[in-house]
């Protein structure tokens, strides 16, 4: 497991008690460099949304805790916020959510002279995404996947 992982996979630990405290639940946390600053962000969720206060008190009682726990050597900045409007879906448990709704798929390598999709997130499984477009059904191998998310209604 990389040093990234295990400090996700920690930080989803210390955070699970947390958010059912605060009534939210977990959709996803990253740690990631940006230029030269690291960042531990966290992104919760509930029915109806989430608001400030979810994000200030979610980060208070974490930054408190990963403060007692001290296993993240780097100088990093904590964020906790809403996966927004658009968002990606990484886990499969984003998926299931998902099933049914209009989603966006961009592609690492042009697929009929195209590296951008969208339709209706009709099915999945360890090795596909399905999605009913217009013209029918089309079937990504998750490796061809760069990125899929959410589309945004405008």
């Amino acid at each position: 497991m990389s040093k990234r992982e295990t400090y996700e996979s920690r930080t989803e630990r210390l955070l699970a008690p947390i958010a059912e405290r605060f009534g939210v639940e977990i959709y996803d946390v990253e740690y990631v460099k940006e230029g030269s600053d690291w960042y531990l962000r966290a992104f919760i969720d509930k029915a109806g949304g989430v608001n400030i206060n979810d994000c200030e008190n979610v980060s208070r009682a974490l930054s408190d805790a990963l403060d007692a726990e001290d296993y993240i050597a780097d100088a990093y900045i904590l964020e906790v916020s809403s996966p927004g409007l658009g968002r990606a879906l990484k886990k499969d448990r984003h998926l299931e959510k998902s099933l049914g709704m209009e989603v966006e798929v961009k592609t690492y390598k042009a697929i009929g002279g195209y590296k951008e999709f969208s339709g209706v997130l009709k099915a999945y499984d360890s090795e596909t995404i399905t999605l009913e477009e217009a013209e029918g059904e089309r079937v990504f191998q998750r490796p061809e996947i760069a990125l899929i998310r959410l589309a945004l209604a405008l």
